[in-house]
């Protein structure tokens, strides 16, 4: 038997404030960049992972001192939700789909209450963030109008 060390095991991003030398980007060009992509309606983490593989520009935060959110925000795009909660709101609206056609299946069942459980911590922290707005509640009912 062998111990092994305890941790998190993956590769760790390196710790720097500032660009990399070898970035041929400057500020201007990657929040174009990053409005281009918007534009193509594309979700932030899609962005950030379309600028690492295909720009090999490792983090919009070092060269421009934002973060994507934050340059869409600027430039006049509106989030109704965090793209967390929503993402968690279309993996619930597809349990229910599939609750619908399988209404035994046990397994779907105990991962919709999971889904609904993370929705809700996740609203209450977001309401207290101020995020939301004070009266937001999670409505399975209300699911497939938010959802697009």
């Amino acid at each position: 038997m062998y111990s092994r060390k305890h941790g998190k095991s993956g590769s760790k991003r390196p710790l720097r404030e500032k660009a990399p030398k070898w970035i041929i980007y400057n500020k201007k060009e990657v929040e174009q960049l990053v409005l281009k992509l918007a534009k193509e309606e594309k979700s932030s983490a899609q962005i950030g992972v379309i600028l690492r593989d295909q720009y090999g520009i490792p983090n919009v935060k070092e060269i421009t001192g934002k973060k994507i959110v934050a340059i869409l925000k600027e430039n006049g795009f509106k989030f109704d939700y965090p793209e967390d909660m929503m993402n968690l709101m279309k993996k619930a609206l597809k349990i229910k789909e599939h609750l619908a056609s399988h209404k035994h299946d046990p397994s779907a069942i105990r991962g919709l209450e999971l889904t609904e459980s993370k929705l809700r911590r996740l609203g209450k922290f977001y309401v207290k963030n101020g995020t939301l707005p004070q009266e937001w509640k999670y409505d399975p009912e209300k699911l497939k109008l938010i959802v697009k």
